[in-house]
């Protein structure tokens, strides 16, 4: 809901990311992120973007005005904001922890598959055959070798 509407509001008053980023003192990355629903600002931003778009931060959260009975001495509608900040964060919490799942799989799978790459080399380069030191080259004569046991002397 806050990302929705922050975009919304924001364009309604007619600031650029840019704009509402330096009217607030953050980068635009950051309402970027907010509005993509990536992060959520904390209670003193979410006030000062409120108080930027001039309107409540309940509207900002997408809540409604209507308030239980508030305490003396908490501004009004600061439990109800905590409230919604709470649930945001919870949300963002476990879409963090599928997107944190998701890429540890990839990267177990990449580990996998370049581990197969590098024993089926080691194992090809330990099975090439190497040429034996038996075999007669090119150009080169054949000697043929007879050897008399009894005597030791060989005939070439």
């Amino acid at each position: 809901m806050l990302a929705e509407n922050l975009k919304t509001l924001r364009k309604a008053k007619g600031y650029s990311q840019e704009e509402l980023a330096a009217k607030i003192h953050v980068v635009r990355q950051t309402v970027s992120k907010w509005e993509k629903g990536l992060s959520v600002p904390d209670a003193e931003l979410l006030m000062r973007t409120a108080e930027v778009l001039e309107v409540p931060v309940v509207q900002l959260l997408g809540g409604t005005e209507t308030l239980p009975e508030a305490k003396p001495d908490v501004p009004p509608g600061t439990e109800a904001i905590a409230e919604q900040l709470s649930r945001i964060n919870e949300q963002l919490v476990i879409r963090n922890r599928r997107a944190g799942r998701i890429w540890r799989i990839i990267g177990y799978l990449l580990l996998a598959v370049l581990t197969v790459i590098v024993l089926t080399v080691l194992l090809l380069m330990l099975l090439r055959v190497q040429p034996s030191h038996t075999e007669v080259r090119e150009g080169e004569a054949a000697a043929v070798c007879t050897a008399l046991p009894e005597s030791g002397i060989m005939i070439l």
